[in-house]
């Protein structure tokens, strides 16, 4: 779930690590718009895609990917949902197995200590960036790293275990805005195939 990731933040902090806490302290929902960018391991494959986002907590959340790579992915506390309208699939899983040392758990979840240890980094790009590494070694992720810029969250980063980097940049931020919970319902279209993940 690479693609999972955001936030936003409207406090003043002293260091990355301050400003993430707060964030997941005070601000209960938001919405965003995203890019992202993917890049091989070898440096010279980037694919570029945009999208929005919104989260409620806890653990409520729904990506929005546009075309030409559209997808959704929506969380409703309990279930993850991933499903590709192009090929009219689906699959579906515990959020438990789903989440875990991901970004999302990060960011839409509240327990920073149980599967994340902080580390503040220097600022670099415009950014005070925070690194966070999974307690887990079966997180899949080499390195997830979060960029803020005055009083809000600016970027994410991450590298995945086969050494893939994707960055999320973020605008038109909105916290604590009012997200309606049929957002983070989603339901089948007829005809879909649906896959069931333990």
């Amino acid at each position: 779930m690479a693609a999972i990731a955001v936030c936003f933040t409207t406090l003043a902090h002293a260091d990355g690590v301050s400003a993430l806490q707060q964030f997941v302290s005070e601000v209960k929902s938001g919405r965003a718009t995203f890019t992202q960018t993917v890049t091989a391991p070898d440096g010279k494959r980037k694919k570029t895609t945009t999208g929005t986002f919104e989260f409620q907590r806890p653990n409520q959340f729904r990506f929005s990917y546009a075309k030409p790579a559209e997808q959704l992915i929506v969380a409703d506390g309990k279930e993850v949902w991933i499903y590709d309208p192009d090929l009219q699939q689906a699959s579906v899983r515990n959020m438990d197995q789903a989440l875990g040392a991901t970004p999302v758990s990060l960011l839409a979840g509240g327990d920073l200590a149980k599967d994340f240890t902080l580390k503040s980094l220097p600022a670099a790009n415009g950014l005070d960036w925070v690194q966070a590494t999974p307690k887990r070694n079966d997180s899949g992720l080499q390195s997830l790293k979060l960029g803020f810029k005055g009083r809000e969250l600016g970027a994410l980063e991450i590298v995945d275990g086969f050494g893939q980097q994707s960055v999320m940049q973020f605008s038109a931020i909105e916290p604590n805005a009012k997200v309606s919970a049929d957002r983070f319902r989603f339901t089948p279209p007829p005809g879909t195939d649906i896959a069931r993940q333990p």
